[in-house]
């Protein structure tokens, strides 16, 4: 920012050592390095601050850039061959009416024992 160099910084300290005096030059003295420190903490903040809103905004442009790019990259395969086996299969099983349901669909233990025809009964077997 500034440039500096060693023979500048002499005349500077000569002419504060002459304004100032040498009673007074070291309290300045930190107090102006005080003041720098606080200054370059201000300004990292600041820069810290502004890096973040780049990161951000660059953040949401790649979003929108992908979402972009996902749009793009959909193929349209037309109706789905099975859903719409699904749909009609559950329509034109909604619409039947039910049926009893099969005896093979009692479990053993609870299954009616057959009925006795007339003959069997009618003949007792010795």
């Amino acid at each position: 920012m500034f440039d500096f160099d060693a023979g500048k910084l002499v005349i500077i300290g000569i002419v504060a050592l002459i304004v100032i005096g040498p009673k007074e030059l070291p309290r300045v003295m930190r107090q102006v390095g005080q003041a720098v420190a606080k200054l370059r903490r201000v300004g990292a903040e600041f820069q810290a601050q502004f890096m973040e809103a780049i990161r951000e905004a660059d953040a949401e442009e790649m979003r929108a850039g992908a979402r972009k790019l996902m749009e793009s990259a959909k193929v349209d395969l037309g109706p789905n061959p099975l859903a719409l086996t699904k749909t009609e299969l559950t329509s034109g099983l909604g619409q039947r009416a039910p049926e009893a349901a099969p005896s093979a669909a009692l479990p053993l233990d609870h299954a009616e024992p057959p009925a006795a025809s007339p003959a069997s009964s009618a003949t007792p077997r010795a």
